[in-house]
């Protein structure tokens, strides 16, 4: 589906590799990554490269120090849950500026086979401008570059597309399985092809809705972005979240998918409450009858049917963005009635990253998937039809 190389198109006997991956994990107060999914994706890949006899150099960042040294933000933590996983030694070199001489020092000294960390590489300020002398100092410690990060392949930054511009490089397979199968999905969907879309802002999805419109049979609309659909319509939603302006984008985006054929379907009821906490007074209402003191949090059992109906009978199904307030439990029930359709249904069922994923991961449903991407902004832009630059960037099939 794509044109960049992938692992099986280098030699990697004997070769310094450098792997970009996304560590970006949750870490509690004692120093101990609380969920290790992102870690257990990017493994594949570094057995890989362990059992080529590769010297692996794995890079990442880890949230957001603003460009300087903060302990609090070290992957040494990562390593200790690396290890555990790989059931081999991973050396964390420690350095306030991911590279220096020790660290090369400690990169050359190591064996074929060895697998080492560096440290965040968001402690250096270069990193999100793409700075090009770290690329170059990232880039001095290997010969081959793997990105197998997607989560930050919409981004342009040193330690991907930076590196890129300097080594041979390929795609890990993490990256090449999120490209695959959402590829396929964006070129050559099976049919009826339904997309899923809420979260709260429709701003964030007006080029994703536009780019699919040309692509499914069905949207699907729920989370807070439903609400100004629905004003749209001239329906009046009380508290509801709402922006206003994108009354008027969200009125052309439902004229034009009608007039290319394109079915739209808004929920009929929803989940109204008096605050917006888990402890509100809340009950249902069609949406008709919104009370003007209340705000929508969650879409209604009526709702959750018709989109249940709608992907019980879809081939391939994209889903991004909760349906409702999913971290509170009285307003969970929308999403984790479509998660809970999407399940049961025999579809090929693509989980866009974010929200959507920590949903699914929440329901417990994460087997009952096709695929959940592992990253959110990437999916989106990729569901845009936009360009990844942490993938263009990588060498072609056939480039030597």
């Amino acid at each position: 589906m794509f044109n960049k190389k992938i692992l099986s198109d280098m030699e990697f006997k004997h070769k310094s590799v450098i792997v970009r991956c996304d560590f970006n994990v949750p870490i509690d107060e004692k120093g101990n990554v609380t969920d290790e999914k992102r870690i257990i994706a990017a493994m594949p890949t570094v057995k890989y490269l362990m059992e080529k006899e590769a010297k692996v150099i794995l890079l990442s960042h880890l949230g957001r120090p603003k460009g300087k040294y903060d302990k609090t933000f070290s992957l040494a933590p990562v390593a200790k849950s690396m290890e555990k996983i790989l059931g081999a030694k991973v050396s964390f070199i420690e350095s306030e500026r991911v590279v220096d001489n020790s660290v090369k020092q400690k990169v050359l000294s190591a064996e074929y086979g060895d697998v080492l960390l560096l440290e965040n590489t968001r402690f250096r300020e270069e990193e999100k401008h793409n700075g090009a002398l770290f690329a170059e100092e990232l880039a001095s410690l290997g010969e081959i570059f793997v990105n197998d990060a997607f989560g930050t392949a919409h981004r342009e930054h040193s330690s991907n597309a930076g590196i890129a511009s300097l080594l041979p490089s390929c795609v890990g397979l993490l990256v090449e399985k999120e490209l695959e199968i959402m590829g396929k999905a964006m070129s050559d969907a099976e049919r009826p092809f339904t997309a899923i879309l809420g979260g709260s802002k429709v701003s964030d999805k007006i080029g994703v809705i536009k780019n699919l419109a040309l692509k499914v049979d069905y949207i699907l609309i729920g989370g807070g972005m439903m609400f100004t659909f629905l004003k749209a319509l001239g329906k009046e939603i009380g508290k509801s979240i709402v922006e206003e302006e994108q009354i008027e984008t969200a009125k052309s985006i439902i004229d034009y998918c009608k007039e290319i054929g394109v079915v739209i379907i808004l929920p009929k009821d929803v989940v109204v409450a008096d605050s917006f906490n888990n402890e509100a007074n809340f009950h249902t209402v069609k949406v008709e009858n919104i009370p003007s003191n209340m705000m929508g949090l969650d879409i209604g059992d009526e709702a959750v049917g018709e989109f249940a109906d709608v992907i019980l009978k879809s081939k391939t199904v994209l889903w991004n963005g909760p349906m409702g307030v999913f971290e509170m439990d009285n307003f969970a029930k929308g999403t984790f009635g479509v998660a809970k359709a999407l399940a049961e249904s025999a579809a090929t069922t693509i989980i866009g990253g974010g929200d959507s994923a920590s949903a699914i991961h929440k329901f417990g449903l994460e087997n009952k998937m096709s695929h959940i991407s592992t990253g959110g902004g990437a999916s989106l832009k990729l569901f845009e039809g936009g360009k990844l630059p942490g993938i263009e960037c990588i060498s072609e099939k056939g480039e030597l």
